[in-house]
Order: structure tokens, then C-alpha cells, then sequence
């Protein structure tokens, strides 16, 4: 793989890679530092890449799993500053629907992520996280479960 088709396809997947991260680490320069970090270890790893087919697949694959190392970290670290504060409000639908996506498990939260809002297929799904395809199918289930009830809860004020 030429270094410019490998810039053209990370350039294509960025807005995913950025609400992968989003949905996974809460600090904006931990995103930061994850995507850049999977770049680096995918362009170190890109002979290791049999099909091209398979490069999103492949590069979100490594981009979970430095999103895990940088939450295992975090869970060792004692934090000495304030909570930044929250952004600025924006329209309520979409922050209740931001709100109750960040309330669900992680787990249910990436696959709902991936399939419903990134359009990956329930198999594409199960190969990025290394789950099987059922297990995949459990966790959108659940996930949009949980879902209805935080936003009917929300809208209702049941």
C-alpha cells in the first residue's frame, strides 16, 4: 500500500474514527491521542494487512482497542484537576439523544454506533470488536432497549 492511498483511506474514515472516540473516551485530547495513535500503529502495521477490503475493519479494530489501553490507564490515574466544564447546550433532541447514548454500556454503545450510525453490517461489526456476529446482535438489541427506555423516560418523564 502506497503512503498516499493509505493517507486517502484514513482521510475517508476520519469522521468515524473521531465518533468512535467520541463514544468511547470523554476527553477530547484522549480522542486526539487515540486517532493519532492508531495512524501511527497502522501505517507501522499496514504489511501485516492481507486484503484491502478489509482496511476499515482492520484500522477501527486498532483504534478500539487503543481506546481500551487509554481507559485501562486512565483507571490507574488520580485526577488533580476539575472536570472541565460541559460544552454548550445545543438542540434538545440531540442532547437527550447524546446524553442517553453516553448513559448505555460501552459495549451496546459501540455496536449501536457502529452499525446504526456508521452503517457496517452486524458481521463487519463482530470482526472490528472480535466478538461473534450473535453476540453483536445481543448487544443491539439490549442497546436499543435501553435506548427507548432513557429517551421515553426523557420525553415523558416517566
Amino acid at each position: 500500500m502506497t503512503s498516499e492511498e493509505f493517507a486517502r483511506r484514513v482521510e475517508a474514515l476520519r469522521p468515524t474514527l473521531y465518533r468512535i472516540c467520541r463514544s468511547e473516551l470523554s476527553v477530547a485530547a484522549d480522542r486526539e491521542d487515540a486517532v493519532q495513535e492508531a495512524v501511527l500503529r497502522a501505517w507501522r502495521r499496514r504489511d501485516s494487512l492481507r486484503e484491502m477490503r478489509y482496511f476499515n475493519t482492520w484500522f477501527i479494530r486498532i483504534l478500539v482497542n487503543i481506546c481500551h489501553d487509554i481507559q485501562r490507564q486512565q483507571g490507574r490515574v488520580v485526577p488533580t484537576e476539575a472536570p472541565p466544564e460541559p460544552p454548550p447546550r445545543r438542540d434538545d433532541r440531540v442532547q437527550a439523544l447524546r446524553e442517553a447514548m453516553d448513559a448505555l454500556e460501552e459495549k451496546q454503545r459501540l455496536c449501536l454506533l457502529l452499525h446504526h450510525i456508521e452503517g457496517y453490517s452486524v458481521k463487519e461489526v463482530a470482526a472490528m470488536l472480535g466478538i461473534g456476529e450473535s453476540a453483536v446482535k445481543q448487544r443491539l438489541m439490549r442497546g436499543r432497549r435501553k435506548l427507548r427506555e432513557l429517551l421515553s423516560e426523557e420525553v415523558f418523564g416517566k
